[in-house]
């Protein structure tokens, strides 16, 4: 086989065997469709569950807080949120009932802390974040 064949025969399998394996080739950085993919979906106010419910309350009430890391800076490793300065995201904590710790449950809130800018839902702990809308 001519060795551009083999590379085109190559590139095809690599492409098919990542499709069938639920992959798809990287987005450019600057693409709409890799933006759109950075985007975090939303989640409305009265679609949390009740304890996000209740714990999305207390930070507009500006606490009390049950949990003594409520209100703590929330550093933005996992780089799933809008860039910001150190301390601008605090994470709260949204009881999991049945949990013997706080849980994976959170809400991060940036800007001033009782009418933050925005605040975001993650139920896995990091992995991902809903955008809280009202």
């Amino acid at each position: 086989m001519p060795r551009s064949a083999a590379i085109k025969f190559a590139l095809t399998s690599f492409l098919l065997a990542s499709a069938l394996a639920g992959f798809a080739p990287v987005q450019a950085r600057g693409s709409q469709e890799y933006r759109a993919a950075r985007e975090p979906s939303t989640i409305a106010v009265a679609d949390l569950p009740r304890q996000g419910r209740a714990t999305y309350e207390l930070i507009r009430q500006g606490g009390p807080f049950p949990y003594d890391k409520d209100g703590s800076v929330f550093g933005n490793r996992e780089r799933l949120l809008p860039a910001a300065p150190r301390g601008y995201w605090r994470e709260y904590t949204v009881a999991t009932p049945g949990s013997r710790d706080r849980g994976a449950r959170r809400i991060v809130c940036g800007g001033p802390q009782r009418r933050p800018d925005a605040c975001f839902y993650t139920a896995d702990h990091y992995a991902s974040f809903r955008k809280i809308v009202e």
